[in-house]
């Protein structure tokens, strides 16, 4: 029999869309069927992990570390989000490309130089996630080929990143890998990815 999950629309992060500012903890266990707010670190909750725009890659790997995240918010001397920057862009392609297109040594990048800017982020908004469960967005997370979704809330003081998904947690809360390198294109495949 076939769950019926549904990829939820993506989109890019709103002009002027900040950070909400703050813990709460998560279940340790959950199912596919759960609830997904059951699986989003909720920024009113946890104070999120950030980096300035000019650290180097070893700066930002190391806060990650310390931090015990796979993701940083880029963010100004104001602390205006500018962008993220994930592991995988630290161990990605972009610094190979950033130190040939510069002309650079490896030390010389800095995050800004391969993070994501803030116009480029794709979101998730509340109200789709308020009704949505972690199935939903373990195939978001397989259909955009990404280990983060970032969940937007509009707010009278405009639009704010609310919340963070990752595979990683998702993972742990299930009790099993998420692979989101792979896209799981039926519902079939997806239930066998689920171990269903």
């Amino acid at each position: 029999m076939s769950l019926p999950y549904r990829p939820l629309p993506l989109s890019l992060a709103p002009a002027g869309t900040h950070i909400v500012r703050s813990g709460h903890e998560l279940p340790a266990h959950a199912t596919s069927m759960s609830p997904a707010l059951h699986a989003m670190t909720d920024l009113r909750h946890v104070t999120p992990a950030g980096i300035e725009p000019d650290a180097s890659l070893h700066k930002a790997e190391e806060r990650m570390k310390h931090a015990q995240v796979r993701l940083l918010f880029v963010q100004d001397a104001e602390r205006e989000l500018l962008g993220l920057v994930t592991l995988n862009d630290i161990h990605g392609e972009r610094p190979l490309r950033v130190q040939r297109d510069l002309g650079i040594t490896h030390a010389e990048i800095r995050v800004h130089d391969i993070m994501t800017p803030i116009d480029r982020l794709e979101t998730l908004a509340l109200h789709e996630v308020e009704d949505a469960r972690i199935g939903d967005i373990i195939l978001t997370l397989k259909r955009s080929g990404r280990q983060h979704a970032l969940v937007v809330e509009r707010t009278h003081q405009g639009p704010v990143i609310r919340g963070i998904f990752s595979a990683t947690r998702i993972s742990r809360q299930l009790g099993m890998p998420i692979d989101t390198v792979g896209i799981a294109s039926t519902f079939a495949e997806l239930e066998a990815a689920l171990g269903h």
